[in-house]
């Protein structure tokens, strides 16, 4: 696994621990659906959220929820139509995006709820 790769499933492990830490029941994790792939889906308070990680080592080139693009949205909005469709889900849903600036000294995380 490359250093990028690495970087990615640590955010993600962060993120994980983060929302279970705000009472988040954990649905999926990495779920795709053709060229979309969900970080996270949980279950809070009758809703289901979708979340996108995005992790840096620095904000030294923007904010890493900047880097959400309007194709990535669409994308997750395709993808949790379905996840809900095959699951048979009928709750409230929600986009979030969980951003997380990680470097030895220390770890900021940034939850953007209903980001999109």
């Amino acid at each position: 696994m490359n250093k990028h790769h690495m970087l990615g499933k640590k955010g993600e492990e962060i993120a994980s621990n983060f929302i279970m830490k705000k009472g988040g029941q954990i649905l999926e994790l990495n779920w795709t659906y053709q060229k979309a792939e969900i970080d996270i889906i949980f279950l809070q308070n009758k809703k289901v959220v979708f979340v996108e990680v995005k992790k840096r080592s620095s904000n030294q080139f923007g904010n890493p929820e900047e880097f959400v693009s309007e194709r990535k949205q669409q994308l997750y909005f395709d993808a949790a139509e379905e996840f809900l469709f095959q699951n048979k889900l009928k709750f409230e849903i929600q986009f979030d995006i969980i951003s997380i600036v990680h470097n030895n000294n220390e770890t900021i995380i940034k939850h953007i709820e209903d980001a999109f």
